[in-house]
């Protein structure tokens, strides 16, 4: 099908040749294409439209096309959720979980463990009803029933909330893995020891406790003193070594006790050369190495993760380390690995061999991989991210060895040489068993009843399916029939979901007069009568659109337009040659704008457009707004002082109307044009503001302009009286201060800077500013009416508010202004005593109380600050600042005139706001107290003024920060812009440190403005250290709090 723009032009081709008095109906169905062929499936990519007749591409592939069953449902498959046979079931992590994941299936996978955590006595897992849910208590409970679902459940995989939730542990923060097994395996060895039967007693002795001794030789007489202890698993430093057999070579070797460490020998009595080792004295049938990984960094003073590559062997002989036995064979069962170069981050995985099959598996939380052979592979768990600096080759492994950098702990059992068949079936008590059972019975009901809701689903789609691919087939309008139009969305939406449409609204398209309006024939699509009665009567609707629909009024009103802008060149030329020449003698011309002329051709084209617009719906502005026309009087309109120009003119002849409608008074922005001329202008505006060149200018506007000039004049007399009365103020000249007080005078008086800023504007420009009346004192009083300022605290801050007067200039102020309140400062002296004291007194008196409410209040508030900007600064050796440099600043377009940079100092001398580490504490005022006040107006500044924009340094960075933020988060920030770490930055602020991480920065005395210097010890060169600072902003605390240290 044709675009949409050639839809457009052959719809309304025809209004070229025919006036608008001569259109027929077939015109008509021409401009709403009503002829124009249907497209056929196949021919359009998407829907044409341009084309009211075409229905292709709304949708209707989904229900022409072959049935896709999972387009009915959302619901997934339920046995996806199932455990496929001669599989393990895999356990949910529940956010940062997958550490407790790990363990539990090492453990799980342990035969005797297991075997006898099913002979814990559980009394009411065995006398429980299977009309409720079995809920256990105690940890054993909980292990025990997770045991038994993990044999025998039939979900893929199960939620081990529940034990997590009895241990107590945060789901949401990961913790230390090694860590975790130790703290549970005492936890449970505390529980089973409790136990009637002794062989679950010492289950855990059994499985993973052996003994060694801390052996010290005296050198001198050779006495041995052994010292036995016993261990759950062998922690062993792998720094600096290759493979496992180093790692516990280094763990029992020989430490030489000499100097200050010698050892005190019973026999010799006295302190004497030592050695000490540690001997194996038995090893359990379960060894745990754990490979210490996470280490304490001393040069940051956090974990770090130590990725080295260490062998280890899948078949390991202890016997060498191990006194008095020759051969202690022992076989790999399960490495556990930690993904992630950060100590605080990354994932647990575990790879397990199955006791059964001697196969090995790999346990992710919920998913489960069988290892292809026999054979342990690590595979995609050594392909980890790391820095280039850290890049290691890996090593070649030999044969029966396996090598990794991301494993922390190695199982190893002990190697039997018949193992029974009997001892490695273990069969889940009939007790668990039964709550299995029940487990299982109620995923099968779940299953069904997914399964039965998605057949329901499919069902209901599949009968939605054929009506709507009937009543489909019924929407195109075959020639000679009546049809209706329905909105293009409305058809998309119900194609897209048939079972959830709204009814169908046509008000959107309606024009001025209740019909199509031609411009949406678009956003419609003609169907057929038969289709439309059903569409309605099933879904409803308001204004139906039949063959009545068609709007001839806005088709003859678009044929208009359309001859007028065909038009319209050709006019605009004539109408440019005829203003050119002079009027006839005898001719009277109208008067017409320049501006209007200059752009009548865009006016007429937008005059048009506004035509058009017009015709559409009439509720399109019955919300207040109004359209250009309408509000040209209001809008339109210009002072006689204003220039048309540099305005975007509305409408036409508008830059000639004064503010009272009539004809403006500036004659130098308007002409006089023939009659032919504005009889042709006529027909493009003819709203236009019409003035015949015999009409007469705005009399309102010419009597103001006299009084106007009448009071330029007065104004010029006032300003040059005033000036000349008070010429030292005017020019800042021989000005008193409060810093050298005059000798010959006792008294100054002080009126706001505020009134000296605006006289002084309106001295220099009288014909432009207001003359000033009165001297506003008022706003330098409290409600009391009492003074804001001490002498002191106008010495600092305080002095951009006040200018001081001397007492011949308040005479001509007092006579020339009106003045509401007098404000004056003397000088006292002290006549008692001969010591040239002085003091100083305000008048009104200093009101004390508001004095002191606004000191706190503004103390408050600089507390209490959010999203304010500090700087910080970075130094070396002590200096201010890396680099110094010209300042970086930008000064306004507006500033540049009147305003002179000064230094300004931050904080300095400031006497009633001190900060300190604990928080900026509320001063008393005493009798020469003062506080730098912020402006008492919004108004108030000086000619000359200091300018409260900091001075950016090259090298100093800007961040937007809260009062309520710790200074821990603000490292955090100051990392980010800097690249240095929290734990190596130092900041301080005055030369005060800060130091309380968990302080907030009001009460360390940060206020908005504030410049923090940061001196950083050394940087970080291994960024991926950087990771860990983001979970090293909340304290470690470990597993306090949980069930694991409630034993």
């Amino acid at each position: 099908m044709a675009p949409r723009l050639q839809l457009e032009k052959a719809a309304w081709q025809w209004a070229e040749t025919v006036k608008p008095e001569d259109i027929t109906h077939e015109h008509i169905e021409l401009a709403y294409r009503i002829a124009v062929l249907a497209c056929k499936r196949g021919t359009c990519r998407r829907n044409c439209r341009g084309n009211p007749n075409c229905l292709v591409g709304i949708g209707e592939q989904s229900w022409l096309g072959e049935i896709d069953e999972n387009a009915f449902h959302n619901i997934d498959d339920p046995n996806s959720e199932r455990r496929d046979k001669n599989t393990f079931v895999g356990l949910t992590n529940l956010g940062a979980t997958c550490y407790v994941n790990t363990f539990l299936q090492v453990w799980f996978h342990n035969l005797e463990l297991r075997r006898a955590l099913y002979r814990f006595q559980n009394s009411r897992a065995e006398g429980h009803n299977t009309d409720s849910d079995y809920e256990p208590r105690t940890i054993c409970e909980h292990l025990q029933y997770l045991f038994a679902l993990l044999q025998n459940s039939n979900r893929r995989y199960i939620d081990p909330s529940g034990l997590v939730k009895a241990l107590g542990l945060d789901t949401g923060q990961q913790q230390d893995a090694q860590e975790f097994s130790k703290l549970f395996l005492s936890l449970l060895e505390d529980t089973l020891s409790k136990q009637k039967d002794p062989n679950l007693q010492n289950v855990i002795q059994q499985q993973f406790c052996g003994q060694f001794s801390y052996v010290t030789v005296c050198n001198k007489c050779g006495r041995e003193s052994p010292l036995p202890s016993r261990f759950y698993e062998l922690e062993l430093n792998i720094q600096g070594h290759k493979n496992l057999a180093e790692c516990v070579t280094e763990f029992l070797k020989e430490e030489k006790l000499d100097g200050d460490n010698r050892y005190y020998c019973e026999s010799c009595q006295s302190k004497q050369n030592a050695t000490r080792r540690i001997k194996l004295q038995s090893l359990p049938r379960t060894i745990n190495f754990q490979l210490m990984r996470f280490v304490f960094d001393r040069q940051s003073g956090h974990k770090k993760k130590l990725n080295t590559f260490i062998s280890f062997p899948e078949v390991l002989d202890m016997g060498p380390f191990l006194e008095g036995q020759e051969k202690c064979t022992y076989e790999l069962s399960a490495v556990l690995i930690h993904r992630g170069v950060s100590a605080y981050s990354g994932h647990y995985i575990a790879h397990v061999r199955d006791a059964h099959t001697n196969d090995w598996y790999k346990f992710n939380d919920e998913e489960i991989e069988k290892m292809e052979g026999k054979k342990l592979q690590l595979g995609i768990e050594e392909d980890i991210a790391e820095t280039a600096k850290s890049q290691t080759r890996k090593p070649k492994c030999s044969k029966g060895y396996h090598c990794s950098r991301n494993a922390y702990m190695l199982v190893y059992k002990q190697q039997m040489e018949e193992i029974d068949q009997i001892e490695t079936n273990i069969e889940v008590p009939a007790f668990l068993q039964k709550l299995v059972d029940q487990d299982n019975k109620k995923f099968e009901e779940w299953c069904n009843e997914m399964a039965d809701m998605r057949k329901q689903s499919v069902d209901k789609g599949k009968a939605k399916h054929e009506e709507v691919k009937e009543l489909y087939e019924l929407l195109p309008a075959e020639d000679g029939q009546s049809y209706e139009f329905v909105p293009l969305e409305w058809l998309k939406k119900w194609l897209d979901d048939s079972t959830a449409i709204k009814e169908i609204d046509n008000s959107q398209f309606l024009c001025s007069h209740g019909k199509l309006h031609p411009d949406n024939i678009a956003e419609v699509k003609r169907i057929s009568l038969k289709a439309a009665d059903l569409l309605f009567g099933r879904y409803g609707g308001i204004s139906r659109l039949g063959q009545s629909s068609l709007c001839r009024d806005c088709v003859t009103q678009r044929c208009r337009v359309i001859r007028l802008k065909n038009q319209l060149n050709e006019d605009y030329r004539e109408v440019m040659n005829l203003v050119k020449g002079p009027l006839k003698s005898d001719e009277s011309g109208f008067w017409i704008g320049k501006a209007s002329l200059r752009s009548w051709r865009q006016l007429a084209l937008d005059q048009l457009e506004e035509d058009e617009e017009e015709t559409k719906h009439n509720n399109s502005r019955v919300n207040g707004e109004r359209s250009s026309s309408a509000g040209s009087k209001a809008d339109g309109v210009k002072g006689d002082n204003e220039e048309g120009d540099g305005e975007e003119m509305k409408n036409f002849n508008e830059d000639i109307l004064c503010y009272h409608g009539g004809l403006s008074i500036i004659e130098n922005d308007r002409r006089v044009v023939s009659a032919e001329v504005w009889n042709k202008l006529r027909m493009y505006f003819p709203k236009a503001p019409e003035f015949p060149q015999i009409h007469e200018s705005c009399q309102q506007c010419m009597r103001l302009e006299r009084e106007g000039k009448e009071n330029e004049a007065l104004n010029r007399m006032m300003a040059n009286e005033q000036k000349s009365s008070l010429l030292n103020l005017f020019q800042e000249k021989n000005r008193p201060t409060l810093q050298k007080w005059p000798q010959d005078t006792d008294v100054l008086y002080i009126v706001p800077h505020y009134f000296v800023d605006e006289w002084r504007k309106f001295i220099r420009r009288p014909t432009k500013s207001n003359p000033v009346s009165s001297v506003g004192n008022s706003i330098l009083l409290c409600p009391h009416g009492g003074f804001m300022f001490t002498h002191d605290s106008m010495l600092l801050g305080d002095a951009q508010h006040i200018a001081l007067l001397w007492p011949a200039e308040w005479e001509v102020i007092s006579r020339m202004f009106l003045v509401d309140q007098v404000i004056s400062i003397c000088r006292i002296h002290d006549k008692t005593q001969d010591n040239g004291n002085v003091q100083y007194q305000t008048h009104p008196d200093l009101c004390r109380e508001c004095r002191e409410g606004f000191i706190f209040q503004q103390q408050r508030d600089m507390r209490e600050y959010a999203q304010a900007t500090v700087y910080v600064r970075k130094v070396i050796d002590k200096k201010r600042m890396i680099k110094e440099s010209a300042p970086e600043f930008s000064v306004s377009g507006s500033d540049v005139e009147d305003e002179r940079e000064e230094p300004k100092m931050d904080g300095e001398n400031d006497p009633d706001f001190s900060q300190s580490e604990g928080g900026a504490k509320r001063q008393k005022l005493n009798e020469t107290g003062s506080f730098s006040m912020a402006p008492v107006t919004a108004a108030s500044k000086s000619c000359i003024r200091r300018s409260t924009r900091h001075r950016k340094l090259r090298g100093e960075k800007a961040l937007i920060v809260s009062a309520n933020q710790t200074l821990k988060e603000l490292k955090i920030q100051i990392m980010h812009a800097f690249s240095v770490a929290p734990f190596d930055q130092n900041l301080s602020i005055d030369g005060r440190c800060l130091t309380d991480d968990s302080a907030t920065l009001g009460s360390l005395g940060v206020i908005p403005e504030s410049i923090i210097c940061l001196k950083a010890d050394e940087p970080i060169s291994d960024y991926a250290a950087m990771d860990d600072v983001y979970q090293v902003c909340i304290p470690e605390e470990g597993f306090k709090g949980t069930g694991l240290l409630g034993h």
